[in-house]
């Protein structure tokens, strides 16, 4: 925990959970994670080797633990394909991932060789991810990395990008996975207002959001009554719709040129897909900093 007494996301544990449940099984030849497993701990591998050999374990609630790791697992790959292969069409010398977690591109993607990566995080995540890079001898496959603690709530994220040698005049590639659905509405406001005060023409923001779902939305508040610690203190508070979410990334210069929801993705990748409303709420966009003169 940090000096306020908040731990280290089991969200981002789950979403590395299910990377490396799918790692070699999903996706062929689309997806690969083999970063993934090395980052989880002995306790958080087991059920991830369960749900690899297609093994429930017996009690109700290792079952909901199982369930929640396989239903992870269909969700990632169509959302880490997406965004992997929007960072690769759209390449730039700077990547700024925002709520980074346990996110591995620095570490696995070639094409970040002439890229200088920063991860946005809250401290305590990121201490936690610090160690666990630490302990696995991973070395990263990207120019630099560097860590930039922000507690979205709280700091000013134009300020903490400034100290860590973010250079706003040059192109930057924004990636925002995993967010948006636990900041209000204001704080991802503030947010896209800092990146966009950074962001130079030929930039790109590749964010994942999560549209209305009554389904989606009741299986969350199902699993956090059966106790998953996974989501449990960490609910979402914003949903959006395609529609206003690209008006408000017009409204900070940002034009969307694509905005797809997982489980067409997933179905064009060939995925399961039984984790039907998680996938159709779930989305990736990508959106391009507008030139001065209002073209795209």
């Amino acid at each position: 925990m940090d000096g306020n007494g908040r731990a280290a996301s089991r969200t981002a544990v789950l979403v590395c959970q299910g990377r490396a449940a799918a790692d070699g099984r999903l996706g062929a030849g689309r997806f690969a994670d083999p970063v993934a497993g090395r980052l989880l701990r002995d306790g958080e591998r087991a059920v991830v080797a369960e749900v690899r050999a297609g093994r429930p374990p017996e009690g109700w609630r290792e079952r909901a633990g199982y369930e929640s790791v396989r239903a992870c697992a269909e969700v990632a790959v169509p959302r880490t394909v997406a965004i992997d292969e929007a960072l690769r069409d759209r390449p730039a010398g700077q990547l700024v991932i925002l709520g980074a977690g346990l996110d591995t591109r620095a570490w696995r993607l070639d094409a970040l060789a002439g890229t200088d990566v920063w991860e946005v995080d809250h401290p305590a995540s990121q201490r936690d991810k610090r160690d666990r890079l630490a302990a696995a001898g991973a070395d990263p496959a990207a120019r630099s990395v560097r860590f930039t603690a922000v507690d979205f709530a709280t700091d000013d994220l134009g300020a903490a990008l400034a100290a860590a040698g973010h250079d706003p005049s040059a192109p930057t590639s924004w990636l925002w996975e995993g967010v948006v659905p636990y900041l209000t509405r204001d704080q991802v406001r503030d947010t896209l207002a800092a990146l966009a005060a950074r962001t130079a023409p030929g930039s790109a923001l590749v964010l994942n959001y999560q549209a209305p779902s009554l389904k989606a939305t009741a299986g969350r508040r199902l699993t956090r009554l059966l106790g998953d610690p996974a989501t449990a203190g960490e609910p979402w508070r914003s949903l959006w719709r395609p529609g206003r979410m690209a008006a408000l990334l017009a409204d900070h210069g940002l034009r969307v040129t694509a905005d797809h929801d997982l489980l067409t993705l997933a179905r064009g990748l060939g995925t399961p897909a039984t984790a039907r409303s998680s996938l159709r709420s779930g989305r990736v966009a990508v959106a391009v900093k507008a030139a001065a003169d209002g073209a795209g």
